[in-house]
């Protein structure tokens, strides 16, 4: 039996309807070395479990399965790379459809010697929803800019792929963050500020179903916010950008949090009208590239775009008020 090369990780949750298609994509990659898929269940209630070792009894494919406890996904991927056998390590999530050539591309950098991380990207699988294609065109704008860098510091487990002696260096993944929130780019912020080089693959994607509703989309950017009081803790220089945000995210935080300021002040005083406007008129500003990017995909999206926008801020700034209450206040 040859050496196992690469170990392709996937924590799982309750994932009964979508992992098959994510391991049947893994069988049918274009990838000409010996690699293994380790599943990493959280203590599932349904039948993720008995899907994946159905699976690993028929699959050409090395294929471990492992019920574990309900820790969270980072504990998960932690675990799965302990077990691992391959020298580089490659995460997908459990909905996550991975292109043919994923795999190849994924790896590719490392073996170059060019790098020691990667971050692929996202190709939309629900399109009839048209909060998912916004969303989806959301990370594909960030994924321009990122195209752009030769080196990164933000990596989503999505699509991740990493030396596994430069994993374990640095500990893996902050147990702490108990969500899929936060703990990813966290991990890649210390590797990257370490000095070992992430850089993005475009030609490595998975297909992935983006929330499809807005109470589903709205719901994910308050735990966004929520996570990020942790790893704004630990990483205060990413607060103002990094290589998937740029600065117009704070800028539209703190204008969207003096519009409602200002906004609120006019109740009492119809001068504070203008003022209240003029910070929605900067919001809009700040996402003007983003929401032409989009209007360009969509014409409807130079109007809904905005509105989303809002909103997800909005979202965002609940979600991290609520994380300082629960996990700095509260905790004290």
């Amino acid at each position: 039996m040859q050496k196992i090369y690469v170990s392709v990780i996937i924590p799982c949750f309750n994932s009964e309807k979508t992992i098959l298609k994510t391991l049947e994509a893994l069988e049918k990659q274009n990838f000409d070395k010996p690699f293994e898929i380790l599943i990493c269940d959280d203590g599932s209630k349904d039948n993720t479990v008995k899907i994946a070792k159905q699976f690993a009894k028929k699959s050409k494919i090395p294929v471990r399965v492992f019920a574990n406890p309900h820790q969270g996904p980072a504990w998960q991927r932690n675990f799965g790379v302990k077990k691992a056998k391959g020298k580089i390590i490659v995460f997908t999530d459990s909905d996550c459809i991975p292109g043919k050539n994923w795999l190849k591309e994924m790896v590719k950098p490392i073996e170059k010697g060019i790098a020691h991380g990667v971050q692929g990207t996202y190709k939309t699988l629900n399109k009839e929803s048209l909060i998912a294609r916004f969303e989806g065109y959301e990370i594909e704008k960030r994924h321009e800019r990122m195209k752009k860098q030769k080196y990164i510091d933000f990596i989503g487990t999505f699509s991740a792929a990493y030396l596994k002696e430069v994993f374990l260096k640095f500990g893996g993944f902050d147990t702490r963050f108990k969500t899929a929130s936060g703990e990813d780019p966290e991990l890649s912020y210390r590797i990257s500020k370490a000095g070992y080089k992430l850089v993005f693959n475009p030609r490595a994607y998975v297909y992935h179903p983006h929330p499809s509703s807005l109470k589903k989309y709205l719901k994910q950017k308050f735990y966004r916010g929520f996570w990020r009081v942790l790893m704004y803790e630990k990483h205060p220089d990413k607060i103002m950008k990094d290589s998937y945000t740029g600065i117009e995210v704070p800028v539209s935080v703190l204008s969207v949090i003096l519009f409602i300021f200002f906004l609120f002040l006019s109740i009492f005083e119809k001068t504070f009208l203008a003022l209240s406007f003029l910070f929605l008129a900067i919001f809009i500003l700040a996402n003007a590239s983003s929401i032409i990017f989009m209007g360009k995909k969509e014409k409807k999206m130079y109007i809904i775009a905005p509105f989303l926008m809002f909103l997800r801020t909005f979202a965002w700034i609940l979600g991290f008020l609520t994380g300082i209450i629960k996990l700095k206040i509260l905790k004290k």
